[in-house]
């Protein structure tokens, strides 16, 4: 059975959130995982954008992030592993609540200019993945990179 992968994105204001959001689905659909995103209405819009021919994303799998968070607490989902893009307050509560209500092995992908400060406010166990990335997002890349190491052992 494939194991299947959630990435949850906030709001789009941080521009290298959607290339490591295409980049990280990619990576995992390599890896042999199902990839879901869910998130805002514009985080996935730009998704479709930035990948129109559905590559990376097979846009049957985009779930609006208030739909995707009612269906895990009502367990009509479940996933694997879920990656939880944090750059502001609102993505540490994303977080928590996935945190809270799935057994995936959880990894917060926390960036943006006040990382330093959002990593303080995690109080419970994941991995995070933490660069200060705004507009570069290669030191983001390469944390994922990393991460994808061990998502491979993982998930075969």
């Amino acid at each position: 059975m494939t194991k299947k992968a959630l990435l949850l994105l906030g709001c789009p204001e941080v521009p290298v959130q959607t290339s490591i959001a295409l980049y990280l689905a990619s990576r995992l659909k390599t890896a042999g995982l199902e990839v879901f995103i869910a998130g805002t209405d514009a985080a996935l819009k730009l998704l479709k954008v930035a990948d129109p021919e559905g590559h990376y994303v097979d846009v049957e799998k985009m779930i609006i992030l208030d739909t995707c968070i009612a269906a895990l607490a009502e367990e009509r989902l479940e996933f694997e592993l879920c990656s939880v893009f944090v750059h502001n307050d609102a993505g540490i509560s994303y977080l928590a609540t996935i945190q809270s209500m799935s057994n995936a092995k959880l990894f917060a992908i926390l960036f943006g200019p006040d990382v330093e400060a959002l990593t303080k406010l995690i109080e419970f166990k994941c991995e995070m993945l933490v660069a200060k990335a705004v507009h570069n997002p290669i030191p983001l890349k390469n944390k994922v990179d990393t991460m994808i190491k061990e998502v491979k052992r993982w998930a075969v």
